[in-house]
């Protein structure tokens, strides 16, 4: 299984890139409506440029007209293509079909358009540079019932985690991921994450400063990789119900760079600094300082992986010196040492 994070060797850039949406009834317009805008702007920057349109969208299904998960119907749906022989060989022309998620907890493919989906993505020959499979949400998990995922690393939305393992036990199945590659192999968590795969797919076609106007576009003001976790730390511990609690997260999480201690916190809950250690505990399963320094070291990630070098990343996140970043990076279990990337693009 390949595992790269971009194009393989053997795999050139192709010069037209032809993209298949599969809609089905109530598919997330998320899941596909972000990463078409993200090719259409891509498109649009090339043109601005004196290049070529490289991306080519279809929206393909069973029926010519559907049904979008918030109630309102697309129509001039093409039919599902033959993929693989459209064009020869040695053209600089690949496909890409993209498969994404339903409402729901589970994926249901009993009805007549789910089957006849089915049936087509099992006749089809994926390979990296000429026909790759792009999964959104649930996608994997249509993917899974056709059985192109096994012996494949990929990843779903959290809700779909168990139902994918259930589906394709072959499959390695990667939880709390923005996406995973494996081509000729793509998988992203789902809803917003459709786009960050979708950027990281393009830079390999038309580069990493063509990727960055569109990420500037779109106001994405950090692009995600395959590393980087699905659930931020910003939203973790924070299914619960306690509104204090809840207003203490909200400031700290606005302004985690600022000299937070347990009494400032409880000055903002309204409460003592030893009952806030207990709502937290209670409420948010975390102490109020690890809860901090979680915030910090999401804050420091994101500061290095924007190009900031270790000072200046504990400096924006509010720790009091690079040795203290470094200590909480190896108290909090993350790998390595904290750096910026050698080639952010």
């Amino acid at each position: 299984m390949a595992a790269t994070g971009g194009l393989t060797p053997s795999t050139r850039r192709p010069s037209r890139v032809l993209v298949h949406f599969v809609l089905l009834d109530d598919s997330l317009i998320l899941d596909w409506a972000g990463p078409a805008e993200a090719l259409r702007i891509a498109n649009q920057v090339l043109l601005a440029q004196g290049q070529e349109a490289v991306f080519e969208l279809h929206f393909v299904g069973t029926s010519a007209s559907t049904r979008s998960s918030v109630g309102a119907f697309i129509s001039q749906i093409e039919p599902l293509p033959t993929l693989g022989t459209d064009h020869p060989a040695e053209a600089e022309t690949c496909d890409w079909v993209v498969l994404v998620g339903q409402p729901g907890r589970r994926v249901d493919l009993s009805h007549a358009g789910g089957r006849a989906v089915l049936h087509w993505l099992r006749g089809l020959r994926l390979q990296a540079g000429r026909l790759e499979l792009l999964c959104v949400c649930a996608g994997a998990v249509i993917a899974a019932h056709a059985g192109l995922l096994a012996r494949h690393r990929a990843t779903t939305h959290h809700q779909h985690l168990d139902e994918l393992r259930e589906v394709e036990p072959l499959c390695e199945v990667v939880q709390n991921r923005v996406f995973v590659l494996d081509p000729p192999l793509s998988s992203s968590a789902g809803v917003t994450t459709g786009i960050d795969l979708m950027l990281h797919r393009m830079a390999g076609v038309c580069g990493p400063a063509v990727t960055a106007q569109v990420a500037q576009t779109l106001v994405v003001a950090l692009r995600r990789g395959p590393q980087d976790p699905e659930l931020s730390p910003f939203l973790t511990h924070r299914n619960h119900l306690h509104p204090a609690l809840h207003r203490v997260q909200d400031a700290v999480s606005q302004a985690p760079q600022l000299d937070w201690t347990v009494p400032r916190m409880a000055d903002v809950a309204h409460t003592s600094a030893r009952h806030l250690g207990r709502l937290f505990a209670e409420h948010a399963g975390i102490a109020p300082l690890t809860y901090l320094r979680q915030l910090r070291l999401a804050v420091a990630q994101a500061a290095l992986q924007s190009g900031h070098n270790v000072t200046q990343a504990a400096a924006l996140a509010g720790f009091s010196s690079d040795t203290q970043l470094r200590r909480t990076w190896h108290d909090l279990g993350m790998a390595g040492l904290p750096s910026a990337p050698s080639n952010p693009g």
